[in-house]
């Protein structure tokens, strides 16, 4: 019976949900994709082709079940196929809303490989995380038994609090600290509601307060509490702060008024969201209204920008990119959405200085690409003569970020770090150069993806258990 729920691609098509029209989404921040229904949902896990080696799992990060809760959302088994879900991945309902699913799991889809359109498998995800909260299938965090050791976590984003979620189901006191208000890190504060709407956050962090995890905010390590005191009051420590530091380009006028980073543009925003007083927010500093905005990335977090300055109400929103569209990193996805909203996209164009103060306009160079360098990519060069300069009244620089200083910032040199500046740890292990202390997510790996991040945050809890199970282990002095 089940065989003959699947296989159904060879007649039925690819559908996503229904997404809110552009000149309507435009003007909000809720999420632009409508839910899917029951059966909608189900007749799209149906077309999973049931792999005899599931692609779609082999390059998803967590290593998700997928064919077996598409399997058990085609039969109507849904608490079975969230529970699934739910077993390799801490929070399903997040990834299914931003994970960039067009590169992972449905990019390396076996039927669409065969030209007959991939298994939607992010919205399935999503529909059955959604339902499964709607009917109390998400349960409290109930360890077996309580353990006395405890576990210090610096940084409340997706490492840190899949880290945590791990550690309390087994009976650990976890302690999570962080700079923020609110914990979630970039979930909360760094990704639009349009992608992620808060409460889909709040719930998951609820869920962990309920469950006994302490949440420590408004703490800046280094600065509020040092890292030496948090080593002394746990068994084990785990660093997963991220990185935000915002890179930078050298070039004339960078330093003009009206030239911002992405992360507090995008900071401010979330937080007028949340209804706080934002008065860089207020008084037009961060605000894109009725401006000409330019924004300077290919990434995801470029995305984020040019969709939330359209929300807005800019009077026009250009994105700069010193590549084609085919070679930037960004999720098409997102560039498609964001095109639909009004976005213009300049490809093969760079800086090259700013005027005005504040600023007033980009000096912009057109680029091509050269030969390829020694990843592959080709090489973007300069085409001389073919400057000019875009009017503008709002730049916003993403550009990706960079790690923190932290063995300068936490007084802690015997914390080592790699030549790019992140934390160095065991690959397999997550263990730093300090006894007791382990690392994971961005702060490891470098700006990377949500979903990596859980799976770091996830190994590194169970790396801590073994650790925890040593004899001799004894809190840092």
């Amino acid at each position: 019976m089940a065989k003959e729920r699947m296989l159904q691609f060879v007649t039925l098509a690819k559908e996503m949900p229904e997404k809110r029209p552009a000149d309507l989404r435009a003007k909000d921040f809720h999420e632009i994709y409508r839910e899917f229904a029951a059966t909608k949902a189900a007749e799209q896990a149906g077309r999973c082709s049931q792999c005899g080696v599931p692609f779609c799992q082999s390059h998803c990060p967590l290593h998700n079940n997928i064919p077996d809760w598409l399997r058990l959302t085609a039969m109507g088994r849904l608490q079975e196929a969230y529970e699934v879900s739910q077993a390799t991945n801490t929070f399903p309902e997040i990834c299914g809303r931003i994970c960039p699913q067009d590169r992972l799991c449905e990019g390396n889809c076996v039927i669409e490989q065969s030209g007959h359109g991939t298994v939607t498998i992010g919205s399935v995800e999503k529909y059955l995380t959604d339902l499964a909260w709607q009917e109390g299938w998400v349960k409290p965090i109930r360890p077996v038994e309580e353990r006395a050791e405890s576990v210090g976590i610096i940084g409340a984003g997706p490492a840190g609090l899949a880290a945590a979620d791990v550690l309390r189901r087994k009976g650990v006191q976890v302690t999570v600290y962080d700079r923020y208000d609110r914990a979630g890190g970039l979930l909360t504060y760094g990704i639009p509601g349009f992608k992620l709407e808060k409460p889909v956050v709040m719930q998951r962090i609820d869920q962990l307060e309920a469950a006994g995890v302490q949440f420590v905010m408004n703490c800046n390590v280094g600065v509020d509490l040092s890292f030496d005191a948090i080593r002394g009051q746990h068994d084990a420590v785990l660093i997963a702060t991220g990185v935000y530091k915002a890179r930078d380009i050298k070039a004339p006028g960078v330093g003009a008024g009206g030239i911002v980073k992405a992360l507090d543009y995008l900071t401010a925003s979330n937080r007028q969201s949340f209804g706080d007083e934002v008065p860089a927010f207020e008084s037009g500093e961060l605000n894109a209204a009725g401006k000409r905005v330019v924004v300077i990335g290919g990434g995801d977090t470029a995305m984020d920008c040019v969709r939330t300055a359209i929300r807005q109400g800019a009077t026009s929103v250009k994105c700069l990119y010193r590549r084609d569209r085919a070679n930037m990193p960004g999720s098409q996805r997102e560039v498609q959405n964001a095109e639909e909203e009004g976005v213009e996209f300049v490809w093969l164009s760079a800086p090259k200085g700013f005027t005005g103060s504040p600023v007033d306009g980009v000096m912009v160079q057109r680029m091509r690409l050269g030969e390829p360098d020694s990843s592959g990519r080709q090489v973007p060069e300069i085409i001389e003569g073919a400057d000019y300069v875009e009017p503008v009244e709002l730049v916003i620089m993403a550009l990706g970020f960079e790690p923190e200083d932290l063995p300068a910032d936490w007084q802690a040199p015997a914390l080592t770090v790699t030549r790019w500046g992140t934390v160095k740890a065991d690959f397999r292990s997550h263990a730093t150069s300090l006894p007791g202390v382990f690392a994971a997510g961005d702060i490891v790996r470098g700006a990377s993806l949500v979903v990596w991040a859980i799976r770091d945050g996830r190994e590194a809890a169970d790396a801590i258990m073994d650790y925890l199970a040593q004899p001799a282990v004894v809190a840092a002095e």
